[in-house]
């Protein structure tokens, strides 16, 4: 088996798995919008610091999945494990 290959699909692979990184966040984002949305209609009063607590939570889930599709780039386009066989 050629090692380069080796090294080419399971830096393919890892970038799949890293992608799927967005699948928890998206999930969790989605949970996070419903039960503010609930807790307003509880408390209308208490909007903006419901909506404000929210938005800083969905934007910290976010970021986990914006490093996954950043780290897939990294191993699809500029694989540093290449190095190694030049």
């Amino acid at each position: 088996m050629d090692p380069k290959a080796f090294v080419l699909g399971l830096s393919a692979l890892s970038a799949g798995i890293c992608t799927l990184s967005g699948l928890g966040s998206g999930y969790g984002q989605g949970l996070a919008a419903g039960q503010a949305a609930e807790a307003v209609g509880r408390q209308p009063e208490a909007r903006g610091a419901i909506m404000s607590t929210m938005l800083i939570g969905c934007a910290l889930a976010e970021t986990c999945s914006i490093y996954g599709m950043i780290v897939a780039l990294i191993l699809l386009m500029a694989n540093p494990f290449m190095v190694f066989f030049n």
